[in-house]
This record gives C-alpha cells, sequence and structure tokens, in this order.
C-alpha cells in the first residue's frame, strides 16, 4: 500500500505487550462474581501499597495460563504474583523518578489497540469491562502503568546490549551448520489396502497379492492417481490422490521411511504391512533443506473502511460484509470496489499490498490474513486503522538476501541477550527499593 500507514512501526512492537495486555480483562473479570474479602495492605513498595485484592488477581491470572497452574498451590501462585507486582511497582516508580510519563493520547491509543485485537470498537471493549465488573478508571491506571514499565525497559536495554559484527557472523556459521545437518524431507504417495480385523491366511495372502500387482502397475508407469482411486481403503484417498505431502523424516512412520530409504524419486517400494494393511509406496521426491534460509512471504490485497463521524464501525462491518457477499457469488469483482470504495492508498492498485514478509503488517491484521489459504476471502476485521476486508492472493517461500539473513541474525542476537540483560536489570531495580512486608495473604 502507498501511505504504509497499515504497516507496523518497529516500536510498537516493543510498545504493547499483548500477552500482558490481553490477560488483564479476564484477570479482573475473574473474580467479579464471586464474594471477595475485606481488602487489606499485604506490601509497601517504597511507599506505595499492594493490596491483597491484586495479588489475588494476578494469582488467578496465573493459575489460567501457566500450564502448571492445575499443579500449584495457592500459596505458590499467591507469592509469585506478590513478587511480580512488586518487581512492577519498583519499576513503574523508577519509570516516573527518570521522567518517563504516559499520555492520555497514548493510553487512549492503547486501548484502541487491545480493542481492536478483540475485533471490537473502543466504546464496545469499554461497555464490555463495565458489564463484567471492570472498573475502568483502574483498567486505565493498571494499563498506564504497565506502558510506563514497557518504557522504562526498552530504554534501559538498548543501552545494555550490544550485538557486533562478529557476533552476527558466527551466529550465521552456527545456523548454516545446523541446517547442512537437517535430514531431507520426503513426499510419498500411498495406496492402502485395508486388512480387515481377524482376516484368515487365506484373506491375508489375497490382499498382499492384490498390493504386490497394484505395485508392479505403478513400476510399469500407470497413473498413480488412479490406482489410488481404484484400489486404496484410505479415507482421505479422494481429496489428496493419495498424495501424503512433503514432511520432514520423523513425521512418517519409520516402517514408511525403511521402506524408500534406497529409492530414488518416481520409483515405488515393495509393499509393507502395518496394523491397518498392505502400503503401497511411491516416493515422490526428496528434498533437502536450503542452503539459504527463506521466509514465509503472503500477497494479500484488502478493502478498508475507516469509521468517522459519517460511518460508524459497526456501519462499517456490515458494509464490507454486504461487499464480501457481492464477491463470494460473482456480482463483483473484489479489486473494482477496491478501486471505488478503499480508503487507503492501496485503493489504486485494486487494493494491492504487494509481497509481504512477517511483522510487516500490524498484529490483528497479520493474525487473520495468516489464516487464509490463496484465492480464500476472510470476514471483515478490525485493526486499529479501520475496518478490512481481506483476500490473500498468493503465498510463497522466498529466499533471504545476505543483508536480510543479518538483519535476522542480529534481531535475535539482541532478543536473546535482552532475556539476560532483562534479569540483571529487573535484580538491581528490586535492590534499590524498600520492600515491606506486611500482612500475610489471604
Amino acid at each position: 500500500m502507498n501511505d504504509r500507514r497499515l504497516f507496523r512501526p518497529a516500536a510498537l512492537a516493543g510498545l504493547l505487550c499483548m500477552a500482558l495486555l490481553g490477560g488483564m480483562v479476564s484477570a479482573q473479570t475473574a473474580g467479579s462474581s464471586a464474594p471477595r474479602p475485606v481488602d487489606f495492605i499485604v506490601a509497601v513498595v517504597n511507599a506505595e501499597p499492594i493490596t491483597n485484592a491484586e495479588v489475588q488477581r494476578l494469582g488467578e491470572r496465573l493459575a489460567r495460563e501457566s500450564e502448571a497452574g492445575s499443579r500449584a498451590s495457592r500459596e505458590e501462585l499467591g507469592r509469585l504474583a506478590l513478587e511480580q507486582l512488586i518487581n512492577r511497582k519498583a519499576q513503574a516508580q523508577e519509570a516516573r523518578e527518570t521522567g518517563i510519563r504516559i499520555d492520555d493520547e497514548l493510553l487512549e491509543q492503547t486501548e484502541q489497540n487491545i480493542a481492536a485485537a478483540n475485533q471490537l470498537s473502543l466504546e464496545a471493549f469499554r461497555r464490555r469491562l463495565q458489564a463484567e465488573g471492570v472498573d475502568l478508571r483502574t483498567f486505565r491506571e493498571d494499563l498506564r502503568e504497565q506502558l510506563l514499565v514497557q518504557r522504562l525497559r526498552d530504554r534501559e536495554l538498548q543501552s545494555r546490549v550490544r550485538v557486533s559484527d562478529l557476533d552476527v557472523e558466527q551466529y550465521l556459521r552456527e545456523q548454516a551448520q545446523a541446517r547442512a545437518q537437517q535430514p531431507p524431507e520426503i513426499n510419498l504417495g500411498m495406496v492402502l489396502i485395508a486388512v480387515p480385523e481377524n482376516a484368515s491366511v487365506e484373506q491375508l495372502q489375497q490382499l498382499q497379492a492384490r498390493a504386490r500387482e497394484v505395485a508392479e502397475r505403478a513400476r510399469r508407469g500407470e497413473d498413480f492417481a488412479t490406482l489410488v482411486r481404484t484400489y486404496s481403503q484410505a479415507f482421505d484417498r479422494s481429496s489428496n490422490n493419495g498424495v501424503l505431502g512433503l514432511r520432514p523424516l520423523e513425521r512418517y512412520p519409520e516402517l514408511f521411511v525403511e521402506a524408500v530409504r534406497s529409492l530414488q524419486p518416481g520409483q515405488v517400494a515393495e509393499p509393507v504391512r502395518s496394523g491397518a494393511g498392505f502400503h503401497v509406496l511411491k516416493l515422490i521426491e526428496r528434498v533437502q533443506p536450503a542452503a539459504t534460509p527463506t521466509v514465509t512471504q503472503t500477497r494479500a490485497r484488502h478493502i478498508l473502511l475507516r469509521p468517522g463521524p459519517q460511518l460508524t464501525q459497526e456501519a462499517a462491518l456490515a458494509r464490507l460484509a454486504e461487499l464480501r457477499r457481492q464477491i463470494v457469488s460473482g456480482q463483483k469483482r473484489f479489486e473494482d470496489l477496491a478501486r471505488e470504495l478503499s480508503q487507503d492508498g492501496s485503493a489504486a492498485q485494486g487494493g494491492d499490498l504487494g509481497w509481504a514478509s512477517p511483522g510487516m503488517f500490524v498484529p490483528e491484521f497479520e493474525q487473520v490474513m495468516n489464516t487464509l489459504q490463496p484465492g480464500q476471502l476472510g470476514e471483515p476485521l478490525v485493526s486499529r486503522f479501520g475496518v478490512h476486508l481481506i483476500e490473500v492472493t498468493a503465498r510463497r517461500e522466498q529466499p533471504l538476501s545476505a543483508a536480510e539473513q543479518r538483519e535476522l541474525a542480529r534481531q535475535a542476537l539482541r532478543e536473546q541477550k535482552q532475556q539476560d540483560a532483562f534479569v540483571e536489570w529487573a535484580q538491581e531495580v528490586r535492590g534499590r527499593a524498600y520492600v515491606e512486608l506486611r500482612e500475610p495473604l489471604q
């Protein structure tokens, strides 16, 4: 698209901690229907209190989100939640002391982004919070605090983490060595001659003879897809013509891998027996992982309507739903409607956004786009920029240039080093804070 506003700014990825923010609503609403004990202060961080209710809300969210939540005791989750809150309070206080501020405009924009990620308008999102018993003022202040902490973390880690050219070269060498050691991927065709339970010896001999006959006919050059449709008893034979798909060796049964190990593409193995029956296997292709890393790129087009005084978000959703019906029924062409109606720089190109690599679009747009197959038209979706109707037109694996490989390597190394730097920094902030533990948790 021409103005590129749909594309995600690099800073936005660090600004929005969606995993943390996305759980905020459920964390606060979890206890809204249950009776709550009288609240009290359980800890003080540099004169700022932490209440028992805050700890319980976070503990409930941790219990739901943690894989081990069902095994962790209430006391363990309470202690973990309290420790996280102490760290966050100390970090937020340090952010304020260093002059970091979150203005109302940024706060509202972040709210809009969270609402868009949940496919809601800001007004609908706030109504849902209120309906679920969440105090809007408390929600906004909690969100402001998280943004403060995120800004401080970004600034501190930026100054602590350095990735040298030597680091990048070493990383690329290690990745190249790892790719060279990867086993090949194979694609197999299969005819299944099923063997019923409690089959007699005579039946087994007849079915094995049929499998051998199919294998011999395939070797003589008969069309394998026709043999699949005629003889195979696999449940999905009609949808894939017996083609099992290109996949790593470990994703195939060892029995299949051994049967085709010495074959060349196009050759057919002797039938092999499994619990399901006799399998006639054809090696369609054997592919060695590419020496040059690739990235999956998607080409999509969209129609964008921007809600405003003359068009509510609900009306935009209804309008695009009607356009989708017209396109699917063949009454209208996508590109014609995009040129006529889309409020976006890509309208002149029929809504075409060009080839895009992962991370180029905002998350709420990209997540939906990634679920669509080429030629598939999605349902209308809400993003922070408006309401979209997306169609994926193509997808491809694109080799990365040397410059792109170096940039990705630098990003990966930076993320690795930031994890270590974050732990060290968080410990330093906690060490500078005065923490007083008061009443035990309930």
